[in-house]
């Protein structure tokens, strides 16, 4: 770890709690810092800077010749009120919302303002599920619930289908470019162009904090995808509860280059409120952390300097190793971020020691890493750790204004939530929202963490995987998934993208791999349209698994942390057979059911699958 000092920034107290031991076995977190006064609606903060500075930068998109298309404030203020108008015109309410189905640009944010002016819910929806998806059917469960009387999308073509098969007949659709046949559409522009009226401001002022901002869908990690309801209130308390956390956010506009998605809460509450609550700027990221879509990110990068910088650790990582040898990048990155920030994922500690390293070769600091832990529930900030020792795992305590309950199940600690960003429950699931609450009105998280140290419970928590994921062996030993999947993937990089834990009532523990096809073709040394199955039999490809799978079963410390076999698949995960969410993360449970027969096939019954390739750890 390198000895630099850490670049002075200012940081809220949120690591300091009260902790009660009750009666029934629970333990209630409370932060000893309570969350001052918020305004009723984002949009308050929004007209507040519109007035204060107008003309700076709030939105900004590269175009394609290359330069940003920046809109400032006041002109979003006017943009947003023009489409208010529109939507008050159309009669559009909670009961038909505004569906969006592309992702992050600037027609998307405007929108987004017109929704939240006009009190009319907007609902993003994950472009796998439209662009990735074959029979669009996640796309027509969400419509299902949704029932949008508006949907709008970047452009006609590539959105086309899925329009066609999952909106409504009565339903408007509102396209930035372009068109398709099968039904007439509204250019975004005339929204744009609608003159505004004082129905705008009439209606505004009955917009109050339990009005409907916004429904999120969830992952659908476990089942159909469902609507979370976000309030005025949910998104304006967490920001304020953010600002608490990271008061450096109040000394300076915050700057953000970003990609972070807005059908999902860290992109599209967590980041867009930062900018608009705090006066700042978005610089819209269309890069992604991918082989493919790094590249973008490195060169917007190379020329914005961010005072905060949000990514997820596979971003980080990529990043790192980029800096390493692009003193441009370095010096743009490093030149006034303020700190770090991750979530989603593990951060694996030697990408956070490269980071450092990187700064310090930049600017003689090193820049805090900080981190935390919520959901699309809870808006999503609701548990921080901000202090000079986080370290991979960390999630810290609750954060201003947060209460959290830990209930013992099993050999897990699930965490619960309860605060002022906290969904109401879901929309139109009066039985799942009866089920996502106990009997002290805490959300059911179903992530379960643990004390990074037991003895002095003031130095927070650590994440510990999900409790729903969780098995025993026929031994009746249990096996914590999230840790195992996590070494496995940390032991396996580059070449294991993912990887599916099996052994539930069997006698040691296998495990299912999704390769990273184009790191695995360049250790093959194959080119990169080589197919798959050749890829994986190539003799340097063969001998990493091999040497893997000894390595996993060596480290070890018992049943449920050794590998005892594994096969890596060929055929990627599907979202549509449920087994990868939008966002890329496995579904464990899913998966093991459509692969039952290679499961089979691991535990020593090949008839099930045919001849499939098993590594198995030589344990001598």
């Amino acid at each position: 770890m390198s000895a630099a000092p850490f670049r002075p920034v200012s940081l809220g107290g949120s690591l300091r709690a009260r902790f009660t031991a009750r009666a029934d076995g629970t333990t209630w977190i409370e932060s000893e810092e309570a969350l001052r006064d918020y305004p009723a609606r984002l949009t308050d903060r929004l007209l507040h800077w519109a007035d204060v500075a107008p003309e700076r930068t709030l939105i900004a998109r590269r175009e394609a010749g290359g330069a940003w298309r920046e809109i400032g404030f006041a002109q979003a203020c006017a943009a947003g009120r023009g489409i208010a108008q529109a939507l008050i015109e159309r009669g559009l309410t909670a009961e038909r919302p505004v569906a969006v189905l592309s992702g992050n640009d600037i027609e998307h944010f405007l929108l987004m303002l017109g929704c939240l002016l006009a009190g009319v819910p907007i609902v993003p929806i994950s472009p796998a599920y439209t662009l990735l998806s074959q029979d669009h059917g996640k796309l027509r469960h969400i419509f299902g619930v949704a029932t949008p009387g508006l949907v709008f999308a970047a452009d006609g073509a590539a959105f086309g289908a899925a329009i066609q098969a999952a909106a409504a007949a009565d339903c408007e659709v509102v396209l930035t470019r372009g068109a398709f046949d099968a039904r007439a559409s509204t250019p975004f522009s005339a929204l744009l162009a609608t003159p505004p009226s004082a129905a705008v401001e009439r209606r505004h002022a009955t917009v109050g904090p339990d009005t409907i901002a916004k429904l999120l869908f969830t992952s659908g990690s476990t089942k159909l995808p469902k609507a979370v309801i976000n309030t005025h209130r949910m998104l304006a308390s967490n920001q304020q509860t953010i600002l608490q956390s990271f008061p450096v956010l109040a000394e300076e506009p915050p700057v953000l280059v970003d990609w972070l998605p807005w059908n999902h809460t860290f992109g599209g509450n967590h980041n867009t409120g930062i900018v608009i609550y705090n006066g700042g700027t978005l610089y819209i990221d269309e890069g992604k952390p991918t082989p493919a879509g790094i590249g973008e990110t490195l060169r917007n990068l190379r020329e914005i300097s961010p005072t905060v910088y949000f990514n997820v650790p596979k971003g980080f990582e990529a990043i790192a190793q980029a800096a390493e040898v692009d003193a441009q990048l370095r010096a743009t990155l490093f030149k006034r971020v303020r700190f770090f920030f991750f979530a989603g994922a593990g951060l694996s500690q030697p990408t956070w020691d490269r980071i450092d390293a990187v700064a310090q070769q930049a600017c003689g600091e090193r820049i805090r890493m900080l981190t935390g832990l919520g959901m699309t529930e809870t808006a999503p900030f609701a548990i921080c750790a901000n202090g000079a020792d986080v370290r991979s795992g960390h999630v810290g305590l609750p954060a201003p204004g947060w209460t959290i309950k830990l209930v013992p199940i099993g050999d897990k600690c699930e965490i619960r939530y309860r605060g002022p960003s906290l969904t109401p429950g879901y929309w139109r699931n009066s039985e799942q929202t009866a089920d996502a609450f106990d009997e002290d009105g805490f959300f059911m998280s179903g992530d379960a963490v643990r004390y990074i140290d037991p003895a002095a419970p003031g130095k927070g928590l650590l994440f510990d995987g999900r409790t729903a994921e969780d098995f025993k062996l026929s031994t009746g030993t249990f096996v914590s998934v999230g840790p195992l999947r996590a070494r496995i993937i940390a032991a396996g990089a580059p070449y294991v993208q993912d990887a599916v834990i099996a052994g539930i009532n069997r006698d040691a523990v296998g495990a299912l791999l999704f390769p990273n096809p184009d790191d695995c073709r360049d250790l093959a040394q194959l080119g990169h349209r080589a197919p798959i199955r050749d890829v994986l039999d190539a003799p340097a490809v063969r001998a990493f698994f091999q040497q893997l799978v000894d390595a996993l079963w060596a480290g070890g410390t018992g049943s449920a942390s050794r590998v005892a076999f594994l096969h890596v698949m060929e055929q990627p995960p599907s979202i549509d057979h449920g087994e990868v969410t939008d966002k890329g993360s496995i579904n464990q449970r899913a998966a093991l059911t459509r692969r039952a027969a290679l499961v089979d096939a691991l535990y020593g019954d090949a008839t099930a699958a045919g001849p499939v390739t098993v590594y198995r750890a030589r344990q001598g």
